[in-house]
């Protein structure tokens, strides 16, 4: 399988999708948009792009199956599946707020493979395949160099509708405040991940996360010369709705100050 060709095609359709979305920014300004769940929201527009997506994805590798956040199509398949996320930020894109993304990611075996993440905003193409460097817009990307918590810029994800651990985030964020440079939350997982892989962020971390958040996100940092894991250090995290990302000097003390706090 030539994954630097499928991983070209995949920009392209990604690329071509996000005009789309970008065109109808002003779309959802009369509330033209349904809720799901608690702080949970679905346009049109989302439904419309993951089926423009799922339709030349399909085209791509016709015996893959998808999971994809819109459920536009759910069948998956045995040994690789494409984890869709048409918009990842979706909440920013009914405000007309960016960032918000595309994401796409190719599984085998439930390991990433391929991650693309197109952040529409800035017109920034991230992407990276299975032993491949990693590449924004065709310049190849590095995780930053930061050697310390305290000369890091922290990034995370607000929870929108699992609170049990709402007081021990909280506190993360007071530890981040008072010990890192700063602590950003952007709203868009997918674009999170990205900018740890180019060295924007030091460090993200978020739970109550879904694998079409992340799946694309986790190939980026990792190829960029990051690591990942969820609060424990393990790395079945795409499933386990939780993540820590940052730049290789970091991660023990990132870890560290995470779990102790989450995990307490």
């Amino acid at each position: 399988m030539d994954l630097e060709k499928i991983c070209n095609n995949v920009i392209q359709i990604a690329t071509e999708v996000g005009q789309y979305v970008r065109e109808h920014i002003d779309y959802h300004k009369n509330n033209n948009f349904e809720q799901k769940g608690l702080h949970d929201f679905v346009t049109e527009i989302d439904k419309n792009s993951e089926k423009k997506i799922i339709t030349a994805l399909s085209k791509l590798l016709p015996k893959a199956g998808f999971i994809a956040e819109e459920q536009t199509k759910t069948e998956t398949q045995d040994v690789f599946n494409w984890v869709v996320d048409p918009i990842d930020g979706t909440t920013n894109f009914i405000h007309g707020v960016y960032p918000h993304a595309i994401s796409v990611a190719l599984l085998e075996n439930n390991k990433p493979i391929l991650g693309v993440v197109y952040e529409i905003g800035r017109n920034e193409c991230f992407y990276t395949w299975e032993n491949a460097p990693a590449y924004c817009n065709k310049k190849q990307i590095h995780v930053s160099n930061n050697k310390s918590i305290a000369n890091s810029l922290i990034a995370t994800g607000f929870p929108y509708n699992d609170f049990l651990r709402l007081n021990e985030f909280i506190k993360t964020m007071e530890f981040f405040m008072k010990n890192a440079q700063g602590i950003r939350r952007f709203g868009s997982a997918a674009t999170d991940l990205a900018y740890v892989a180019c060295g924007r962020f030091d460090a993200f971390y978020e739970y109550g996360l879904k694998p079409w958040d992340v799946a694309a996100g986790i190939l980026l940092v990792e190829n960029a010369g990051g690591k990942t894991s969820d609060f424990s250090g393990n790395d079945t995290h795409m499933f386990h709705a939780e993540i820590i990302a940052s730049n290789s000097y970091v991660y023990a003390e990132f870890l560290h100050t995470i779990s102790n706090i989450m995990l307490q």
